[in-house]
């Protein structure tokens, strides 16, 4: 990952931040971001959207409602690829892709967690969160709803967190040092 610096070092410029304390920090929002995909994963597993623990109650996005949020952003967009796409093949054919959803969100989960394949990870959560957001582009939605999950992912994809505390750097090692996908 490039230089290893001492946290115990004195910094010596305050607007330097030791590659340590980056690294470190990129691979917390990979773990976030692998637990937020696993709840989902889940949720769908289970067939259950809403949860109570007691001291909070939440919910996440079931099979159903992201069934709910296919049918929203097909009816809604104006983008006629996209539209035509998502209605004839996806929405049509969801008693399938439900399944196929809950096993790429499990996918994304586990390459985020444990960082084996993590680019490849951050990529598949852009693949299936980029269009639905630009098909609900005109629902007049909170705007930054999916930027808020897109951004960390596209840092994710570019940056190799799995090779610090995941499984990236053995699998690089492995394939003689590839830079891509580890």
């Amino acid at each position: 990952m490039g230089e290893r610096c001492d946290m115990t070092q004195v910094v010596r410029d305050p607007a330097v931040i030791p590659t340590d304390m980056m690294v470190r920090a990129l691979v917390a929002v990979r773990v976030f971001f692998g637990l937020d995909w696993l709840s989902n994963a889940v949720a769908k597993l289970l067939g259950k959207p809403n949860y109570d623990w007691g001291f909070t109650t939440f919910n996440l996005v079931d099979r159903g409602t992201a069934g709910a949020i296919l049918h929203q952003s097909v009816t809604s967009t104006p983008i006629a690829p996209l539209r035509v796409f998502y209605a004839d093949v996806v929405v049509a054919n969801y008693g399938v892709f439900q399944w196929f959803l809950t096993a790429a969100e499990l996918a994304i989960a586990i390459g985020l967690l444990f960082g084996i394949l993590s680019r490849v990870a951050a990529l598949g959560g852009l693949c299936l969160l980029t269009p639905i957001w630009f098909m609900l582009l005109t629902t007049n939605q909170y705007f930054w709803t999916y930027p808020l999950d897109l951004a960390p992912l596209v840092l994710l994809a570019i940056v190799p967190t799995g090779r610090a505390f995941g499984y990236d750097g053995k699998l690089a090692a492995r394939f003689n040092r590839m830079r891509w996908p580890f």
